[in-house]
């Protein structure tokens, strides 16, 4: 995963540093690869190391067993498919990871622990047209509400992962044209909220991270090749390929919301016509059943609606579906994934829009593609981004636990 953290360290002065390509040299570094493998993926099974690692079975027994002694990671029986095994998980160490997701309309932040267990979690509502400063000022204030209400000291925060809703131009980390959120436009994040928080931060698109949780906390750990896509007020996709975040040339990939569906559509915010978004967000839903309505419309409305079976509010909801999965069947076409998952604040609908996605899907995707893609709603909910961003956090190798009496030097770097 590339950090986007300065140079950073942290060393143990008063200890003498073992002599390198020393049996306790290589154990321990040894010890830090199983544990990057458990802060990266969770919990696994001793097999499951030993792959990841590329460390022999016994060794990683050995360098497990060792830990368990020292209360590093416990272990509890498990089945592996269908053999019994052990599986291992990263104890509590107190430090914390922030998970940071900025919306169009909200803010969410999380704290997790290393063994990837939330510790604290809320949401507020963020004004329509925030600026950077208003969002940042708001997730520096949450995020000390919740140390402060967990009990937290500040100085055991690794670092915070921020989910931005829009293209992030990863060589300068500034927020590109065709933000939901054009009042960032042309602001370096990673500076500003650097400075404001003074821990690493580590800025990717809101769906980016919405992929990495389906991986790492969801029920997909296994996929190597999945589609997460967000439909909100904004619409993008994050892309797991081959086990890794794909990144393409500059960091902006997965603008499905900006697919052309309808050339002579309405005009959408990114210049084009007839975009995806004009047609499938919740934006365009609002906007929609509004029309003739004397209530207050809003994305929870529509759910409500939907599932009592209001006709226009399903008939929005299927053109929107079969619209989605038009988009998606043509990248699938093209990258072949093994699961689309769907996230954003319209989960709780399940099939109510699975459906029409399905069906746009098969329309016009190559059978086979059609055939062998899953597509499923997100467990995750609405939390998906933010979890995604407190795993890049655990998942940077430089911020791993110190060993109790180690005496190796972390680093933060930047690729």
């Amino acid at each position: 995963m590339p950090a986007d953290s300065p140079s950073m360290a942290r060393t143990n002065s008063s200890a003498v540093l073992p002599k390198p390509g020393s049996q306790s040299a290589l154990r321990e570094q040894n010890q830090q690869r199983v544990i990057a493998a458990l802060m990266s993926g969770g919990p696994q099974t001793q097999a499951e190391l030993s792959r990841q690692t590329g460390l022999s079975t016994a060794t990683v027994s050995n360098i497990v067993k060792v830990m368990a002694g020292s209360g590093i990671v416990s272990t509890a029986p498990t089945t592996s498919s269908g053999r019994r095994a052990l599986s291992v998980i990263l104890n509590d160490n107190g430090q914390v990871a922030a998970g940071i997701d900025i919306g169009r309309r909200h803010l969410r932040v999380v704290l997790a622990s290393p063994n990837y267990r939330v510790l604290q979690e809320a949401a507020v509502t963020l004004p329509l047209g925030h600026s950077a400063v208003e969002g940042l000022r708001a997730a520096s204030d949450l995020l000390d509400a919740l140390l402060e209400k967990g009990g937290i000291n500040r100085s055991a925060l690794l670092g915070a992962g921020i989910g931005i809703p829009g293209p992030i131009d990863r060589r300068t980390g500034t927020v590109v044209q065709g933000a939901i959120l054009p009042e960032w436009v042309g602001i370096n994040i990673h500076d500003t909220f650097g400075e404001q928080l003074q821990v690493p931060v580590f800025i990717d698109n809101d769906a980016n991270l919405g992929a990495l949780a389906q991986v790492t906390w969801g029920p997909h750990s296994g996929v190597d090749n999945l589609m997460f896509m967000k439909v909100g007020s904004g619409i993008g996709a994050g892309l797991v390929l081959n086990g890794s975040l794909y990144y393409g040339n500059v960091g902006v990939t997965g603008e499905l919301g900006h697919t052309t569906i309808n050339e002579q559509g309405l005009v959408c915010r990114c210049g084009n016509r007839g975009c995806l978004e004009t047609v499938a967000s919740t934006s365009t839903m609002i906007e929609l059943l509004s029309r003739g309505s004397n209530e207050t419309v809003d994305t929870q409305r529509i759910i409500d609606w939907a599932l009592t079976g209001d006709t226009a509010a399903l008939r929005v909801l299927d053109d929107a579906g079969v619209a989605i999965g038009r988009a998606l069947a043509h990248m699938a076409n093209l990258i072949n994934p093994e699961t689309i998952v769907i996230g954003g604040p319209l989960t709780s609908l399940g099939e109510i829009l699975l459906g029409p996605i399905r069906r746009g899907l098969a329309r016009h995707a190559v059978p086979i593609i059609g055939e062998t893609t899953s597509v499923c709603m997100s467990s995750l909910g609405d939390r998906a981004e933010a979890l995604g961003g407190a795993a890049v956090v655990l998942a940077q190798p430089g911020l791993s636990p110190a060993l109790p009496g180690s005496t190796s030097t972390f680093s933060l770097f930047s690729p």
